[in-house]
């Protein structure tokens, strides 16, 4: 698939990234979810001083009879419902077969921003965490506002798709140590990647981000030519990571090769969903509406 190798990430029909991602918003029914606000709900959360302006209804009385303090009260309604993105950007993320719209990184840059976008508007923060790459680019924190979708934008106009998972075995391991630690309970963490050339353990590893009460949607991402193998005659494939490169004939190989990707698409979501997570497959040449849609409705 050496064909299909850009230096630069090849956008194709995917470009300019600002208004791809509002029109795919746009076509996307979010709905209404639960943030991290205090209001009425079902679990006490304590005290704090009035206010002027609190709403009188959670004014304890009783504290103020027994303290001569007005103390109001808080309920833990809802939990935090950061989003947290995890794009993938290693070599391999940089092939654009020709039915494709676009290279699986631009494809992933569109469906994160689309997301983001939609979790802003509901005032929802977001926050950029990339796996790979070798120009410096630096995740963004978790932030909200207008001003954080500009970065976001920013960010993910300016990716190519570089570095090698199997080379640095812990190059998983360092991109999401951070999200394992931080990302609080009912925050989404939604992973896109194609889930090829990955070392061993990052099932485990990524499957692990589900854990105390967090979302988990793991998206896989791949072009048509991966899908299907629809390449004829005697073909030279190289991987993108690793560097293995074989020659084929494609009719003795493919099924071999298509029952391999299936089993491995397979083994990713029963991990996926055993540890709590969700699985989305996707297609480069599929429209990301109908795919983001489906990120949102797994997320809820």
């Amino acid at each position: 698939m050496a064909e299909g190798i850009r230096h630069k990430l090849d956008w194709g029909k995917l470009a300019p990234l600002r208004l791809r991602s509002r029109l795919v918003a746009e076509g996307v029914y979010a709905g209404g979810h639960r943030s991290a606000r205090r209001g009425a709900g079902v679990e006490f959360g304590g005290h704090r001083a009035y206010t002027p302006g609190d709403d009188l209804r959670w004014l304890d009385r009783r504290s103020l009879l027994l303290h001569d303090r007005l103390l109001v009260r808080q309920f833990e309604t809802e939990t935090d419902r950061a989003l947290r993105l995890i794009v993938d950007r290693t070599a391999s993320m940089g092939y654009r077969g020709s039915q494709a719209e676009g290279a699986k990184l631009a494809w992933s840059a569109l469906v994160a921003a689309a997301l983001g976008r939609i979790a802003i508007e509901n005032g929802d923060p977001v926050g950029l965490t990339l796996v790979g790459g070798q120009d410096g680019t630096r995740n963004l924190p978790v932030s909200g506002g207008r001003e954080s979708f500009e970065r976001l934008i920013a960010t993910l106009e300016s990716l190519e798709a570089t570095g090698d998972a199997l080379a640095d075995a812990r190059m998983l391991d360092r991109a999401l140590g951070g999200i394992a630690r931080s990302a609080r309970r009912g925050s989404v963490i939604v992973f896109l990647s194609d889930l090829l050339d990955l070392p061993e353990g990052s099932m485990d590893l990524v499957a692990g981000l589900a854990a105390r009460g967090r979302v988990l949607v793991v998206v896989q991402t791949l072009d048509p030519d991966e899908a299907t193998l629809p390449f004829e005659g005697t073909v030279r494939l190289r991987s993108l990571e690793g560097g293995t490169v074989v020659e084929t004939d494609v009719e003795t190989t493919r099924e071999q090769y298509l029952t391999a990707l299936r089993e491995l698409s397979e083994r990713w979501e029963r991990t996926m969903l055993a540890r709590g997570g969700r699985f989305v497959r996707a297609l480069t040449r599929e429209d990301p509406v109908r795919v983001v849609r489906s990120i949102v409705e797994a997320a809820h």
